[in-house]
């Protein structure tokens, strides 16, 4: 049972310390939307999303309400389109009509964004997957609230570099395509390797084939929670310093169990996971940057921040499983530039540089995300970046993602301006040294030899 102290002390968490559920993300299998008439998928598809999430944005208002905490976002993540356009998908333009059939969707139940314009390639890429990621750049131009995310590595498969070659190109269309928004497209796309069927999150969220017809994933989030217990602390050991981080995450990660609860109860789904990731906002004091002051650093970027970052995600872990069973996701600490105004600050004092948020990236829980880069940057130049995160990721048997804006017109000295959750970042300089030969060869890198588990 909660008691009146920790009653108390959550509220004091939402009205001082930014506390929020960062999103209600409903789930819904489109599978059975198959069909190899465009017109009738465009149907089924829209038909099945108004259906099962008519009441989503309700629901949400109502819990938030009804326990006065914060819900962000309301959202929807469907099942990778490119299995779904395969049978009815001949050219980009029908998968950019599906995009807009999504959008149109997502606009009439009134949630903030649908993720799942998605393709899972790590290994090999179908037509029908190479149609639908040749799309994305016209896709996201031609809609507002459709995020995108393909899938270009695993532990168990290696790195498909075909797709990640491809992919440096379509990041750059993409923010050509969307240059009058400064590039915003770019801050809806997002490439992985191992990404989880069941991530709440955009703009990475996808409903995994391994799901159930319609799931409840919530996200919540509490930056602002943990930099203010650390700071009450200050000066202690290690020990001190874990078990507070610990704690912390403990109780925010029960109040994202008692909203998914609800939400599954009145909207008569099943519960999936809780997704406890350290997810900052541009607000002052909802940083992770500011955390890792608090933990005794001057900078992010300073010797010493791959280690406090690493001491962070493990203990926001082990606090979150204790709090709940199915705790799920990405879970952890994110270190997104944008998004983040500690870290902004970072980069605009040199504290921070991509070659040293490449390193953090072994020990979070995403990877470089929502970083600008300069316009110019070459399409081999974001391959290389990607294909060195997707190691990271395979190497480790972790998740790792890459979301690069490379900003149309823009150089170093820069920034880009998308508001509200999304912030401002400056633009990064990237090392200007040649990578093409190597992304250009073709083919797979193959799995690490820790891969062979049977």
């Amino acid at each position: 049972m909660i008691n009146i102290h920790e009653v108390v002390e959550t509220n004091e968490m939402i009205e001082k310390e930014n506390l929020d559920v960062r999103t209600i993300t409903l789930g819904i299998s489109l599978l059975d939307c198959i069909d190899s008439d465009l017109e009738r998928c465009r149907e089924k598809i829209s038909e099945r999303i108004i259906s099962r999430a008519k009441d989503l944005v309700r629901t949400g208002r109502e819990i938030e309400k009804k326990y006065a905490i914060p819900i962000v976002n309301k959202r929807i993540s469907v099942t990778p389109m490119s299995l779904i356009g395969a049978a009815c998908c001949k050219s980009i333009e029908d998968y950019v009509e599906l995009a807009r059939t999504l959008d149109n969707a997502a606009k009439t139940v009134g949630v903030n964004f649908l993720g799942g314009f998605s393709a899972m390639v790590s290994k090999g890429m179908t037509s029908s997957d190479e149609l639908l990621i040749r799309s994305i750049p016209a896709a996201l131009a031609a809609t507002d609230r459709v995020c995108s995310s393909v899938n270009l590595a695993s532990t168990r498969t290696g790195i498909n570099m075909d797709a990640v070659a491809l992919m440096g190109k379509i990041i750059k269309e993409t923010a050509e395509a969307t240059a009058d928004k400064d590039s915003l497209g770019c801050a809806k796309l997002v490439v992985f390797c191992n990404a989880p069927d069941d991530n709440p999150f955009m703009a990475g969220a996808f409903h995994g084939i391994t799901e159930a017809d319609a799931i409840i994933n919530v996200g919540v989030s509490g930056p602002g929670v943990v930099k203010t217990a650390l700071e009450s602390v200050r000066g202690e050991n290690f020990e001190v310093l874990c078990e507070t981080i610990k704690k912390t995450a403990f109780k925010v990660t029960r109040v994202g169990q008692l909203v998914a609860r609800e939400a599954s109860r009145m909207l008569d789904v099943p519960f999936g996971i809780v997704d406890l990731s350290l997810a900052p906002t541009p607000a002052v004091g909802d940083s992770v940057a500011d955390i890792l002051k608090a933990m005794g650093l001057e900078q992010p970027g300073a010797p010493g921040t791959t280690a406090a970052l690493a001491l962070l995600n493990d203990q926001v872990k082990k606090g979150g499983v204790m709090a709940s069973s199915y705790v799920g996701g990405l879970s952890g600490a994110f270190i997104p530039v944008s998004e983040d105004q500690g870290m902004i600050e970072a980069v605009e004092c040199g504290a921070l540089t991509l070659e040293k948020l490449e390193a953090m990236t072994c020990v979070c829980s995403v990877g470089l995300d929502m970083i600008a880069i300069p316009g110019d940057t070459p399409a081999s130049t974001i391959s290389g970046i990607i294909a060195d995160e997707m190691a990271l990721g395979m190497v480790n048997q972790k998740t790792t993602a890459v979301r690069l804006i490379p900003a149309a017109g823009k150089s170093v000295g820069d920034r880009v301006e998308f508001g509200g959750l999304l912030g401002y970042a400056p633009i990064m300089p990237v090392n200007t040294f040649s990578c093409g030969e190597f992304v250009s060869r073709g083919g797979r890198i193959p799995a690490p030899i820790h891969s062979f588990k049977n």
